[in-house]
């Protein structure tokens, strides 16, 4: 017996034997598991790549921070081209896509691609993190594992949302915000028989990651003291100033994305985005890699790193000097994860701004005290400026609020936490309705939202709803050729169609009815003196809501078709509201 007859038994006795709900437990926790070695896997291969980086290139620092990002993302671009010869696009969109518009699937390849390359962008020293690529990784798993156990769209949907949870928490050892931010960012309509699954993934991942990695916090921090309640005040001041520190963020990020698509030709993004990114790391080293080593400078209340291995050392006595640089390295951190992202790096943002809030944090809090307003504890505002950052960039407070709580095992200082947080997000929203993760996907309209009939509408195409069964006319048809036609169809809408294709108008029965039946006219009466053009027609590539809005507007039974002039067809109120039922009914069904 050969191995598909073997799996086919398998699945009928699964379907006799166990339940859905039992089976997708199971699935859930082989997910975790192979999240968790995933997130293994990327970690020890950055340190590994990043050990031999600095081995083989020397000691020699400046010539490090040169050339050796741009080996990195020329070793990516070239496994991208001629081994998976497909894109790897960046991890959260990339599953935020296959759940709006894939059907919760992901190429095989993103189960391995997403490790090779970001490590190789990481471990030579690109500005990015890798949650992105280990959250897309877990959920490439979980979505094969799903196509292959041939589950519907809602359990794999839900098998994603546990692979992206497992993932996050391997790879920050943050269980409790890893379900948050399953929850909060990829799963969008939580029932409680989601509940249980991603919990499993997330302890299942967890531990995988504490085998491997031990089970030491990302951050290590030292609470010395929690907060007064004056000292509230200053986190809500800390808040906004993380909301407009997170719009920054999102407007450069997308203004550089643009800048790099106008560029004509790939092969110049590489050595344009490199030489940048070279040059920009030469002068400010903080921002080469991951930064964690910075981030944990800064939770220390340390704001010397600025001045190490850099040409600003003989600064170093002067605290103005201090100040301008950490702002300005807040402020190129972005852009130099924008330019490693830009020349054909992988990684996540994650790392990025994390980096950014630790040292948003650090400043603010540096400032009110040489200015003697008030004296704050440096680290615990570096602290919850991380989550401020999080809430603001992803637009996700919840997340930000229970990451930082879990990496740092700073639940003690929860109320400042949700004060930043809140305050952020709040500050950022009113400047960027969407996140880095969702601009994009909001601008094509496959952006799912918490809203279901939104949800169900983004999940529906166009081209898959038109009715082609509507007999044509050539314009110049007689009337008598007309009558020949509506003796054969089953439609009383004609489209007026010619041999290319293209669409000169349409004819209703309504409109002809009385002249049918006058033989006299046949030969004297023509088509293109009957036909008129629709005031209202659709291309296949525009959204469901246009579509819904168009029949709103015309209050029209039939909607045309037409594509640079060619017809294709119509589609009709009464299909397109039976393949919204059968959507709704699919998106909202059990697990």
């Amino acid at each position: 017996m050969d191995r598909k007859s073997l799996f086919k038994q398998f699945l009928i006795w699964r379907l006799r034997h166990v339940s859905n709900r039992q089976f997708m437990m199971i699935l859930s926790i082989i997910v975790g598991v192979g999240a968790g070695f995933a997130a293994v896997a990327i970690k020890n291969s950055v340190h590994w790549i990043s050990h031999f980086v600095h081995s083989f290139l020397g000691q020699d620092h400046d010539y490090i921070f040169l050339i050796s990002p741009t080996i990195g993302i020329f070793l990516t671009v070239l496994f991208i081209k001629y081994v998976i010869r497909r894109p790897v696009r960046h991890g959260i969109p990339n599953v935020l896509y296959a759940i709006s518009k894939n059907e919760g699937k992901m190429n095989r390849h993103n189960m391995f691609s997403s490790i090779v390359t970001s490590a190789l962008t990481v471990g030579f020293g690109g500005s990015v993190g890798l949650e992105g690529p280990t959250v897309s990784t877990g959920a490439a798993i979980g979505s094969n594992v799903g196509q292959l156990f041939r589950l519907n769209y809602r359990q794999i949907k839900l098998l994603l949302g546990c692979a992206c949870a497992a993932a996050m928490s391997a790879i920050f050892k943050a269980p409790i915000a890893a379900i948050v931010f399953a929850l909060e960012v990829i799963m969008l309509d939580l029932t409680l028989a989601a509940i249980v699954p991603i919990l499993l993934a997330s302890i299942s991942a967890v531990i995988i990651s504490y085998i491997f990695m031990g089970q030491e916090v990302v951050y290590p921090f030292e609470l010395a003291h929690t907060y007064e309640m004056i000292d509230l005040v200053y986190y809500v001041l800390l808040g906004i100033v993380a909301g407009f520190v997170s719009s920054y963020f999102t407007r450069i990020y997308i203004f550089m994305e643009k800048w790099f698509e106008n560029l004509d030709k790939h092969r110049i993004r590489l050595p344009v985005g490199g030489a940048l990114l070279g040059v920009l790391l030469f002068f400010f080293p903080a921002l080469y890699g991951e930064g964690y080593d910075v981030i944990n400078s800064a939770l220390s209340g340390n704001i010397n790193f600025i001045f190490e291995n850099t040409i600003f050392q003989s600064w170093s006595d002067s605290i103005l000097a201090a100040f301008i640089l950490l702002a300005v390295i807040i402020a190129l951190k972005v852009v130099a994860t924008s330019l490693t992202f830009g020349s054909g790096g992988v990684g996540g943002i994650f790392a990025p701004t994390l980096f950014m809030g630790a040292n948003t944090g650090l400043l603010f809090a540096n400032i009110v005290n040489r200015l003697g307003f008030h004296q704050l504890p440096i680290q615990n505002f570096a602290l919850i400026g991380m989550a401020g950052l999080i809430a603001g960039v992803l637009q996700a407070p919840l997340t930000g609020l229970f990451l930082i709580a879990d990496l740092t095992g700073g639940y003690e200082m929860f109320l400042p936490l949700m004060i930043t947080a809140t305050a952020s997000f709040a500050t950022a929203k009113t400047f960027e309705k969407h996140s880095v993760y969702t601009h994009l996907l909001a601008m094509r309209k496959e952006l799912l939202t918490h809203d279901k009939d939104q949800a169900v509408l983004t999940m529906m195409e166009v081209k898959n709803l038109i009715e082609t069964d509507f007999a044509t006319i050539h314009p110049k048809a007689s009337l008598g050729d007309l009558v020949k036609v509506v003796s054969e169809a089953h439609r009383n809408l004609f489209p007026v169609v010619d041999s290319k294709g293209i669409m000169h108008g349409m004819i209703k029965m309504d409109d002809v009815r009385k002249i049918i039946f006058k033989p006299e006219l046949y030969e004297k009466t023509m088509v293109k003196d009957l036909m008129y053009m629709p005031e209202y027609y659709i291309s296949p590539d525009d959204s469901m809501e246009d579509l819904v809005e168009m029949f709103r507007k015309s209050s029209r039974f039939n909607i045309a078709v037409i594509d640079k002039g060619k017809y294709l067809g119509f589609i009709s109120r009464a299909n397109a509201f039976t393949a919204y039922r059968n959507q709704l009914k699919m998106f909202s069904g059990a697990y």
